[in-house]
């Protein structure tokens, strides 16, 4: 008798639904967070390049903007910059 109801009834049918429900849900839920995260690496890797831009176009650091200085700054940002920065004032060569 509980086999047919799950089987074939209204409630077999809400149970499917509820499942698709939590399974969407769950998704979206991961995208939006993939999507902040992906968001924030832009965001900070735009303010990196314009920080370096900025620093040695203003205090003129002397960084040679090249492919050197240009993928740490794109790939970790400000924090790049200030590895960079810290790097010329002890007198490596970037």
């Amino acid at each position: 008798m509980m086999l047919d109801i799950l089987a074939g009834g209204i409630l077999g049918e809400v149970i499917v639904v509820a499942l698709i429900a939590a399974v969407l849900f769950i998704v979206f839920k991961l995208s939006s967070m993939v999507l902040k995260l992906v968001v924030g690496i832009i965001v900070n890797s735009i303010a990196g390049v314009i920080a370096m831009l900025l620093l040695n176009y203003l205090f003129n650091m002397g960084i040679n903007v090249g492919v050197t200085t240009l993928i740490p700054t794109a790939i970790f940002g400000l924090p790049g910059v200030g590895t960079i920065i810290i790097l010329k004032l002890l007198g490596v060569p970037v």
